[in-house]
């Protein structure tokens, strides 16, 4: 199945993680209910992470918006302070990709 959103943006974020701290960062946000709460945003069209087969240290999260005023209520959410806490206790990096969709 196809589904089509019209515009869309698209955000594919590598966590760099700290050795061997890839695994208990996913679960981290998952047990503190933080990829849940992304998902259940206004405006997400998808939340996916995704594990590295070339790197065991990166993690992928591909973030799928309707638009920039949803991405942007999005960095406001508490949980997002929370997310950037765990960072600094699972990361060392991060790279950030934006993509438009256009219909």
């Amino acid at each position: 199945m196809i589904r089509r959103y019209g515009n869309m943006l698209v955000f594919n974020v590598i966590f760099k993680c700290k050795p061997g701290m890839r695994e208990a960062f996913l679960e981290k946000l998952r047990a503190e209910g933080v990829v849940a709460a992304c998902r259940g945003e206004a405006g997400n069209l998808g939340y996916d992470y995704f594990l590295s087969a070339e790197n065991g240290e990166d993690l992928l999260l591909i973030e799928k918006w309707k638009d920039f005023d949803a991405v942007k209520a999005h960095a406001r959410q508490p949980h997002m302070a929370r997310m950037d806490e765990l960072k600094g206790e699972y990361t060392t990096d991060m790279v950030l990709e934006m993509y438009v969709k256009e219909k």
